[in-house]
């Protein structure tokens, strides 16, 4: 298989590049966050031997790389519920051609974990979390003790070299609007950067209403009341928020506007589910198994054409297809966000 420098650029339909790759290690997880798992609804999730194992994980991941991907990022469900998650990041850090490896999780259990997680080469580390607020925190993922819990492991993450830390907060209206301050006075000075997220219709189970969509707009006009802020310089091609820095220099925030400013058209990315199919789009209806052909024995190279065939033929851009109202793509099946992560 060729080297990572030697592969030409792999281009879907709209000549978006393949640079990233988000490996969900695990579909359960520990939290009930409305916008991903509401409570109300009933889960069945994978048993292990349905989950990719980790030899398949890092073969996947190789023949991505290979493809061009340059950036890993563990996801879940909870990824740190994934038993021993510690080997898999030492062994993905290995891959020749991987230039930025990192985690999204919801803090529960990284008091545990943060160090061996920095020892084992992971660079950068993603929070969620959505309010600093006990009651509220509650309300939003139906875990009663979740926040000092997140609190604990982001002092943790702290402590193993992790800086700065991105801490995500989707802002829904009516539940959590004023963390927006909150979290950018809190985690600001400690040198973190807080990205605000617009709630958004991923899946089919979270009752998604746009009337409870707040516009990162609205955030970014809230937010000035600590200070002027000014657009930041993009740091690549196909980077997700957009950034913005307190002309002071007390910190930076990001906001990811899916629903108000669309940006699939620099969309870089692609999804491994933890059962081993590849999805091209957080929107998309179904994924391509990539399980059944690892697991029967097909060659690197025959695993690579199926992964070249459906980047090739990559036409989705659903969040520009929402904002041009298109109400038969807002109603049809979409894949949850807990089996690939955000």
């Amino acid at each position: 298989m060729a080297s990572p420098s030697a592969t030409p650029e792999l281009l879907d339909q709209f000549c978006r590049p393949l640079r990233d790759l988000r490996i969900s290690v695990i579909d359960a997880c520990n939290f009930r966050c409305n916008y991903c798992m509401p409570k109300e609804e009933h889960y069945e999730f994978l048993a292990p031997s349905e989950r990719l194992s980790f030899d398949e994980i890092e073969q996947l991941a190789t023949i991505f790389v290979s493809l061009g991907v340059r950036k890993l990022r563990m996801t879940g469900g909870e990824p740190l519920m994934r038993r021993g998650l510690s080997e898999l990041i030492s062994r993905l850090s290995l891959i020749p051609g991987v230039e930025d490896l990192s985690l999204t999780t919801n803090g529960y259990l990284l008091s545990r974990y943060a160090g061996e997680l920095k020892k084992a080469g992971l660079q950068r580390l993603t929070i969620s979390v959505d309010t600093l607020n006990r009651e509220a925190f509650t309300r939003l993922t139906s875990s009663e003790d979740g926040l000092d819990r997140v609190l604990e492991g982001i002092t943790a993450a702290e402590e193993a070299g992790f800086k700065p830390i991105k801490i995500n907060a989707v802002i829904r209206k009516g539940q959590n609007e004023d963390s927006i301050l909150e979290l950018a006075e809190e985690f600001l000075p400690r040198g973190h950067i807080v990205r605000y997220i617009e709630f958004m219709d991923v899946g089919n189970r979270n009752r998604w209403n746009l009337n409870e969509v707040v516009t990162s707009r609205s955030m970014r006009d809230k937010l000035a009341s600590l200070g002027p802020l000014v657009p930041a310089q993009k740091n690549y091609f196909g980077e997700v928020a957009s950034r913005y820095e307190f002309l002071d220099g007390s910190g930076e925030v990001g906001f990811i506007s899916s629903v108000s400013q669309p940006f699939c058209g620099t969309c870089t990315r692609t999804r491994l589910s933890a059962e081993g199919k590849l999805y091209t789009c957080l929107f998309a209806e179904k994924g391509i198994d990539l399980r059944t052909p690892l697991r029967s024995g097909k060659t690197e190279e025959v695993l690579a054409n199926k992964i070249l065939e459906s980047w090739a033929g990559r036409m989705d851009r659903y969040s520009e297809e929402r904002a041009g109202d298109d109400a038969e793509g807002r109603s049809r099946k979409k894949v949850e966000m807990f089996h690939i992560g955000g």
